[in-house]
C-alpha cells in the first residue's frame, strides 16, 4: 500500500480507500472484503448515515475483529435532515452507535451543493457545533463532501477552517463540478482531497466503449481500465485518498495490485487520455454515476439501471443495451417497470448530485428501446409469459 500524508492532521492515509456505499449482499462477503482490505494496509473507510445498513455493518465487523484502532473513518452528516441543531446531535448520537466507536475520525457536511447551502446550516448553529465535538474529542477532522458547480466550491472552501473535503473526479469529469480547478485550489491550501467516483459508478472498469478499450491496450496492454482510472489519479499531487466502491474480495485484491503497482504515468500515457474520452463522450450520453440517490421510485423504475443500457447500447451496440433493459425492467412481465411508467413527480431530480433531467432522459430510454414496434413485440410476449 501506498500512503499520503493529510499535512493538517499528519495522518498518513492509504492512497486507496474502500468506499462503503455498496457492499455486498452477502454479509459474509463484505467481511471478508473489509478485513482483506485492512490487512492489505487499506486505512481509510468512508460511509454515511444515509447508506442503508452502511454504518451499522461497518460498525459490527470492525468491533467483532477488534479493528477500529486500524481504520480511520470518514462519515457524514446528512444536511437534507438537518432543520435545526437539535438534528445535529441525534443523527450523530445515532452515527457513534451504529459504528461502535466514540469518535469519528472524518467527519462531513454530506453533499454541499452550493454556498447558500452552507450559509443555511451555518444559521443553526453547525459551526459551535463543531467547536464543541471536536474539543470532545468526537471529531477529530472536519470537511464536507460536494456535488456543484467550481465557483460555489471555492466559495466554501474559504468559508470556514476546513480539514479536508472530498470531491467527484475522474478522467472522464476532469472539468466537471469542483474539478481540476477545484483539486488545485484545495491543494494550494494545504486540504486532503478525497475522490469520490473515480470509475464514474463503474464505467471507467467495465463500461468503456471498445475502441477505448483498443487505445489503451495498444498503449500499454499491461494496465487494466480500471488502473487507467486509478492512475490518472494517484498521478496528481494533489489527491490524497481515492475511494473505491468494491463490493467483492477479487476486486479489492485486484485494485490492492493497482496501488502496489503505480508509478509515474508517461508523456506516452498521459497522452492517451484524451483520445479514449472522446469515444466515451460518444457513448456516455446520461451522465449517471449509479448512486442510487433517486431510488426507490414510486413507479418502480429502476432509473440507474434503465440509463446504463442506454448508455451500453451506444457503447456496445443496441443489442447490448436491449438485453440489459430487458433484465433490468422485467419489460416482458406482465407489469412491467418500463420508464414510459414514469409520472413526472420529479422527486429524483431534487436528490440527484449529478442534476440529470431525470424524466426527459427516462423518455429518451423508452423511445430508444420502446419503439411502438418494439412493444407490440413485448405485449405479445407478456400475453405468452401471463397464460
Amino acid at each position: 500500500m501506498k500512503y499520503r500524508e493529510d499535512k493538517i492532521s499528519k495522518n498518513k492515509l492509504s492512497a486507496l480507500g474502500l468506499g462503503c456505499m455498496r457492499f455486498p449482499r452477502d454479509k459474509a462477503e463484505t467481511e471478508r472484503m473489509i478485513l482483506a482490505a485492512i490487512d492489505g494496509g487499506v486505512n481509510f473507510f468512508d460511509t454515511a448515515y444515509l447508506y442503508p445498513g452502511s454504518e451499522k455493518t461497518l460498525g459490527e465487523i470492525l468491533a467483532k475483529h477488534d479493528r477500529r484502532k486500524d481504520v480511520l473513518i470518514g462519515t457524514k452528516l446528512p444536511l437534507m435532515l438537518c432543520k435545526g441543531a437539535a438534528d445535529f446531535d441525534r443523527i450523530f448520537s445515532e452515527q457513534l452507535r451504529r459504528l461502535r466507536t466514540d469518535y469519528i475520525d472524518y467527519y462531513f457536511m454530506h453533499n454541499l451543493t452550493d454556498f447558500g447551502q452552507w450559509e443555511a446550516v451555518q444559521k443553526m448553529g453547525i459551526e459551535d457545533w463543531i467547536a464543541k465535538k471536536k474539543a470532545a474529542g468526537q471529531i477529530r477532522q472536519i470537511g464536507f463532501s460536494y456535488h456543484g458547480t467550481c465557483t460555489d466550491f471555492l466559495k466554501i472552501l474559504d468559508s470556514y477552517a476546513w480539514e479536508f473535503c472530498m470531491i467527484q473526479y475522474n478522467y472522464y469529469d476532469e472539468d466537471y463540478q469542483a474539478g481540476r480547478a477545484g483539486l488545485r485550489a484545495a491543494e494550494a491550501k494545504g486540504i486532503p482531497v478525497i475522490i469520490m467516483e473515480p470509475l464514474l459508478g463503474g464505467t471507467l472498469a467495465t463500461g468503456l466503449p471498445s475502441q477505448a478499450v483498443e487505445m489503451f491496450a495498444k498503449c500499454n496492454p499491461d494496465l487494466s481500465p480500471a488502473d487507467w482510472a486509478f492512475w490518472w489519479l494517484w498521478n496528481q499531487s494533489g489527491v490524497t485518498t481515492v475511494l473505491s466502491g468494491m463490493n467483492s474480495t477479487q476486486i479489492m485484491e485486484e485494485n490492492l495490485r493497482s496501488v502496489s503497482n503505480f508509478r509515474p504515468l508517461t508523456e506516452a500515457e498521459l497522452a492517451a487520455y484524451a483520445d479514449v474520452v472522446e469515444q466515451l463522450k460518444k457513448a456516455h450520453k446520461i451522465n449517471c454515476t449509479s448512486c442510487n440517490y433517486c431510488l426507490p421510485c414510486p413507479k418502480g423504475i429502476n432509473i440507474p439501471a434503465c440509463f446504463s443500457a442506454y448508455n451500453a447500447s451506444y457503447g456496445h451496440g443496441w443489442m447490448k443495451g436491449m438485453t440489459l433493459y430487458v433484465t433490468s425492467t422485467g419489460i416482458v412481465k406482465k407489469r412491467p417497470n418500463s420508464p414510459r411508467n414514469c409520472i413526472d413527480c420529479g422527486k429524483c431530480e431534487e436528490v440527484c448530485p449529478q442534476y440529470i433531467p431525470i424524466v426527459k432522459s427516462l423518455k429518451k430510454v423508452a423511445a430508444r428501446f420502446e419503439p411502438p414496434p418494439i412493444r407490440a413485440v413485448m405485449a405479445l410476449a407478456r400475453r405468452f409469459v401471463s397464460k
